[in-house]
């Protein structure tokens, strides 16, 4: 029964069912169309041979004198009949037989009568035609056609007639050629189907399969999908690709369990040991205020760790849609960042050099989050640079898009470290001692925000010069507050 049920099955069935009701339905067109086909021709047949019959008959009857009864007659009918093929009947006007194309030296068919309908069905239209046994003048039915007789000595009709099976004989013939074609077509068509639905259902079995493999955590199966460029192959590399998605969610997750739990780890190492040693007097009176620093340094580590993760979740919840009907001043947003890090640029004996428009710089996204990448990199520059260098800060416009790179001199950060600068928790080596307060966060956030705005960012670092550059694209207004009169 679940075998019935299965996308294969149902589709098997139906199609077989589909195609035995078409053939079926094929079947009674092609029977009724071929016995028509075949009466009609033979009918047509018939009334010609009646015509040219009774032409040489009303001929042979003038060139004799006589009509036509009489021996004489009837064996000129008889050697007509031989010729056609058929039973030839001559009857008078009111439809009485007068001879025939038997053998026999009497017409065993004298006296006899065809019905009244044939004769009116002659007067009325022509022709007479249908298998019938003529009122008994047959003693079976036969496909019989009546004409009137040409002009000439007497007027009267003939009736040409035919074995009534012999016609049912060829159209068994057709039905015979059509059954053949069938019982050879029928089990072709079913191995086709079968063929043809087992390999479109395979991806879907496959799919299933992969399906129950995700529920246990194993993200590995894969759905094949050469050869296919079907609405299958495309619905299998779609699935293939949320596969991929959802082993790289997966992978991500554990990192970010392992890099959360790596950086938990120790400060609460760090609290707990100090607190123990505090409270249980290992630590010296005069050492705790020292320790206790310590401990606060670390808490507060903590607190911009988790921060930083809600900072996180806030940003991927804002959709592409909604960032795409807003729009900032870029150069305001840099300007007030820059601010922001006046006091720290300063107290690492830093310069800054600008190279700003004049004019406001329209980009589409939110100023809040564009905030916090500029204020970011800043921070990161003023971090690293050594001091008495100079910090520069450039944005510029350039094909529909704004730019805006921060660039510091200090040390290199070596290239393999480059692709890997912008992913959770990752920090250099050479930056752990001098980045105490950080948790590895920064650059990924910055990361996030121009991902979700749909621009850009990449690194350069080379003879102890390193350069963050960004992309946004530009609004092609500015924002609805300012036209207003009063900036956002």
């Amino acid at each position: 029964m679940r075998y019935l049920r299965s996308v294969y099955a149902k589709n098997f069935i139906t199609i077989v069912l589909v195609f035995c009701l078409s053939l079926l339905i094929l079947g009674a067109a092609f029977a009724g169309m071929s016995y028509s086909f075949i009466l009609r021709q033979r009918a047509d047949a018939m009334t010609d041979s009646a015509g040219t019959t009774g032409e040489m008959l009303r001929s042979y009857a003038q060139q004799w004198g006589t009509g036509y009864e009489g021996i004489n007659m009837r064996a000129t009918i008889s050697w007509l009949a031989s010729i056609a093929g058929y039973h030839i009947i001559i009857t008078d006007e009111q439809g009485s037989i007068v001879n025939c194309s038997d053998r026999n030296l009497n017409c065993g068919h004298a006296g006899l009568t065809v019905p009244a309908s044939a004769i009116s069905a002659i007067n009325a239209g022509g022709k007479f035609q249908g298998i019938t046994n003529l009122g008994g003048v047959f003693s079976v039915p036969r496909f019989a056609v009546g004409v009137p007789l040409p002009a000439g000595p007497s007027r009267g009709y003939i009736f040409v007639s035919d074995e009534a099976g012999r016609m049912s004989g060829i159209w068994r013939g057709f039905a015979r050629i059509f059954i053949f074609a069938a019982i050879v077509v029928v089990p072709l068509s079913f191995i086709m189907a079968y063929a043809v639905i087992r390999k479109q259902s395979k991806p879907i079995k496959e799919m299933s399969d992969a399906a129950r493999s995700y529920s246990r955590g194993d993200f590995s199966p894969r759905v094949h999908t050469e050869g296919r460029q079907d609405e299958v192959g495309e619905l299998a590399e779609a699935f293939n690709a949320m596969a991929d998605s959802l082993e790289r969610s997966e992978q991500s997750r554990r990192d970010l369990i392992a890099n959360v739990s790596h950086e938990l780890k120790t400060p609460m190492t760090t609290i707990s040991g100090f607190a123990d040693g505090i409270l249980d007097g290992t630590i010296p009176k005069e050492k705790e205020g020292e320790y206790l620093t310590v401990i606060s340094s670390e808490t507060k580590r903590l607190s911009r760790l988790v921060r930083g993760m809600l900072d996180m979740s806030q940003l991927q919840s804002v959709t592409p849609m909604e960032l795409s009907r807003r729009s900032f001043d870029l150069l305001e947003v840099v300007c007030q960042s820059l601010l922001s890090l006046e006091s720290k640029i300063t107290s690492r004996g830093l310069d800054v050099e600008t190279v700003l428009p004049e004019e406001p710089v329209y980009a589409v996204g939110d100023g809040d989050a564009i905030t916090q990448v500029v204020h970011n990199l800043l921070d990161n520059a003023a971090k690293f640079a050594e001091p008495g260098t100079a910090i520069i800060l450039k944005l510029w416009r350039e094909e529909g898009r704004c730019y805006v790179s921060v660039a510091n001199r200090g040390e290199t950060i070596p290239k393999e470290e480059l692709p890997l600068i912008f992913e959770r928790f990752h920090k250099t080596d050479k930056s752990r001692s001098r980045d105490r307060d950080g948790v590895g966060l920064g650059l990924y956030i910055v990361k996030t925000i121009l991902d979700s705005h749909g621009g850009s960012i990449y690194v350069t670092s080379r003879d102890g010069l390193t350069t963050f550059t960004f992309s946004l694209k530009l609004a092609k207004q500015r924002p609805q507050q300012e036209k207003n009169g009063s900036k956002p």
